[in-house]
């Protein structure tokens, strides 16, 4: 996962990109790249900050249901959102 804090995006690739991929914007906020196989790209979040820490405190939950297994790792755009806020100046 890679996040742009100038543009607030984060983009989740699931594959290596090795062809041209077309976008479906499937809401406001959310935008999936898909090859010309049909194989999900990737997942960009538009106003990523609100939707990656919305829930589970920032944390990014990878789930092994095969093993049963579960996984919180932060994210990087949690921290990043906070050192702003705490930087931020109150204007006069």
């Amino acid at each position: 996962m890679t996040y742009d804090p100038k543009h607030n995006i984060a983009y989740l690739r699931l594959h290596e990109k090795t062809a041209h991929v077309d976008t479906i914007r499937v809401s406001d906020e959310l935008n999936v790249d898909i090859a010309p196989d049909g194989t999900v790209y990737g997942i960009e979040l538009l106003n990523a900050n609100a939707q990656l820490t919305a829930e589970d405190d920032g944390n990014l939950v990878v789930v092994n249901e095969a093993l049963g297994q579960k996984q919180k790792l932060p994210l990087a755009v949690h921290e990043a959102q906070a050192a702003y806020k705490v930087s931020k100046k109150p204007r006069k």
